[in-house]
């Protein structure tokens, strides 16, 4: 599907919704963000209201993944607060207030709170990230809060290319980038293509 029927599909969809929650899932590398981002700004074009809520905000601190041993494998399905992230989801599907969500800092290994204002007006949400669709607890918790779901699933020669490149781009070395990869990324990558629901939109790459 291009980007146009991706948009019309999520209009068409929506109806006269006054909010409309669409997730955007894949692994790590895969062109979520990119895709969000696009789709955004397609739906903008198109006279719609939209912004991005992006699962990479409820990582956990470095330092609780520090204290649990978990600092190595950051980005895997444990490092994420996902009862912070299904509260949000809550209050967003919501609409009668204006929710002030968090952002990740890539280049800072951060979250910053409140970085993000989704309003009530906005109609339509793209939430994005990696295990929005897995079907094991906690995250199959959020099953019921997407009104339409997308899956994009490049094969792993792709995503490996992609994540090298993100970490060539973010100064890690070659031992660092090798530990990310098949050490971190990829095993998540894996994790999420044999362990999701099957989405309403499925993109082999964006």
């Amino acid at each position: 599907m291009k980007l146009t029927d991706i948009a019309e599909t999520v209009v068409a969809r929506a109806r006269d919704r006054r909010r409309f929650v669409v997730a955007i899932a894949g692994p790590p590398g895969a062109g979520k963000s990119t895709l969000a981002d696009a789709l955004r700004a397609a739906l903008a074009a198109g006279g719609e209201t939209a912004e991005v809520l992006p699962m990479d905000g409820f990582h956990m601190d470095n330092g609780i993944l520090e204290a649990r041993g978990l600092l190595a494998r950051k980005g895997a399905p444990e490092t994420f607060d996902v009862r912070g992230f299904a509260d949000i989801l809550r209050a967003v599907r919501q609409a009668d207030e204006e929710v002030l969500v968090p952002v990740f800092d890539r280049s800072r290994e951060i979250a910053i709170a409140s970085a993000r204002p989704i309003s009530p007006e906005t109609r339509i949400v793209l939430a994005e990230g990696n295990y929005l669709l897995v079907d094991r607890a906690p995250w199959s918790r959020l099953a019921d809060m997407f009104d339409l779901t997308i899956f994009v699933g490049p094969d792993e020669e792709t995503l490996r290319q992609r994540l090298e490149a993100r970490w060539v781009h973010y100064g890690l070395d070659q031992a660092q980038i090798a530990w990310k990869l098949d050490g971190n990324d990829l095993p998540n990558g894996r994790f999420i293509i044999a362990n999701s629901r099957p989405a309403d939109i499925r993109l082999d790459i964006f």
